[in-house]
C-alpha cells in the first residue's frame, strides 16, 4: 500500500486523533489494551527479512486470531472508532499513536512520534512475539531479531506496570503492581521484592532478575524512576518505528512542536485520568 503523504493537513489530523485517542482511553479505561496492541503489531518485525513490524497488519483477522494477540480485537474495534472520524491516518500510524498516548495519559514519559508509516495487508507467520513461559535466550532471540538491545528488552518490560494478564488470553492471570493503571516504575520495584500476593511474576519476568545482563537495568530502574522513563521512551520510539525510515521532507521540523504541544497537554490530563483511573479500579474491586 501507498506511503502517506505526511503534508500539514495529515499533521492537524494525527493531532485530532491524538486528541480522540486521550477521551477514548480516559473514558474507557483502555491504555493497557491499546499499549499492547501498538506493541503486537510492531514487535513482529525482522530486521533480516524486512517484514512484520508496524504497520498495521494485525487488523487482519489472519493475524489477530493469533494466541498471542487473544483480546486484541476489542482494542482494534476502539480504534476503529477514532479512524472513522480520520480516515486519512493509516492503521499503522493509528496504532502506534494509540501506543504513546495510553503511555502518556497514565503519567509515563512522552515518546516522540513520528506519523508517516505504510499499512500492509500481509501478515507475518505466527511466532513472532515472546512467549511468556520461556526465559532469557528466548527473549534476546526475539527482540535482537526485531534488532533491539538488552536495555531494550528490560526498559520495554518495563510496560508491564500497566494492565493486567487475563486467564482467557495468556493463561495467566492478575497484575504485576498494585495500581494498574498508573505508569510508573513499579513493576521494577515488584520484581526486586519477594512475591507478592495477588501480583504476578511471569517466567520471562523472572528471567529479567537471573540474568546479569538484564539485571542491572532492573536495579536501576527500580531505585531510579527518571532514568526509566528516559530509556523507556527511547526504546517505544524505536519499537514503533522498526522498519520504518520518516519521510525527511519536513516531518522533523513540524514534529518538533507538536511534540511540545503534545507534552504540554500530556501532563494537563496525565494526573486526572491516573486518579479517574485507579478509582474505577478500586470500585471494581469493592463490587
Amino acid at each position: 500500500m501507498a506511503l502517506p503523504v505526511v503534508d500539514t493537513e495529515y499533521l492537524k489530523e494525527i493531532d485530532k486523533a491524538r486528541r480522540d485517542l486521550r477521551a477514548l482511553i480516559a473514558s474507557r479505561n483502555c491504555a493497557p489494551i491499546m499499549l499492547r496492541l501498538a506493541w503486537h503489531d510492531a514487535g513482529t518485525y525482522d530486521a533480516k527479512t524486512k517484514t512484520g513490524g508496524p504497520n498495521g497488519s494485525i487488523r487482519n483477522e489472519e493475524e489477530y486470531s493469533h494466541g498471542s494477540n487473544n483480546g486484541l480485537k476489542k482494542a482494534i474495534d476502539f480504534c476503529e472508532e477514532v479512524k472513522s472520524r480520520h480516515p486519512k491516518i493509516t492503521y499503522a500510524d493509528l496504532y502506534q499513536l494509540a501506543g504513546v498516548v495510553a503511555v502518556e495519559v497514565t503519567g509515563g514519559p512522552t515518546v516522540n512520534f513520528v506519523p508517516g508509516r505504510k499499512d500492509s495487508k500481509i501478515s507475518p507467520k505466527e511466532g513472532r512475539l515472546p512467549d511468556a513461559k520461556q526465559g532469557s535466550p528466548h527473549l534476546r532471540d526475539i527482540f535482537y531479531r526485531m534488532g533491539l538491545s538488552d536495555k531494550d528488552i528490560v526498559a520495554l518490560s518495563g510496560g508491564h506496570t500497566l494492565g493486567r494478564a487475563h486467564p482467557e488470553r495468556s493463561g495467566f492471570d492478575g497484575p504485576w503492581t498494585e495500581e494498574p493503571l498508573k505508569f510508573d516504575n513499579s513493576y521494577f520495584v515488584e520484581l526486586l521484592k519477594a512475591e507478592s500476593e495477588g501480583l504476578l511474576k511471569l517466567p520471562t519476568d523472572k528471567a529479567l532478575l537471573d540474568d546479569p545482563g538484564f539485571c542491572s537495568y532492573v536495579e536501576l530502574y527500580a531505585k531510579d524512576e527518571d532514568a526509566f522513563f528516559k530509556d523507556y521512551a527511547e526504546s517505544h520510539k524505536k519499537l514503533s518505528e522498526l522498519g520504518f525510515a520518516p519521510s525527511s521532507s519536513g516531518s522533523k521540523g513540524v514534529n518538533d512542536s507538536v511534540i511540545l504541544a503534545q507534552g504540554a497537554v500530556g501532563v494537563a490530563v496525565a494526573a486526572a485520568v491516573v486518579i479517574l483511573g485507579y478509582l474505577y479500579e478500586v470500585r471494581k474491586r469493592i463490587l
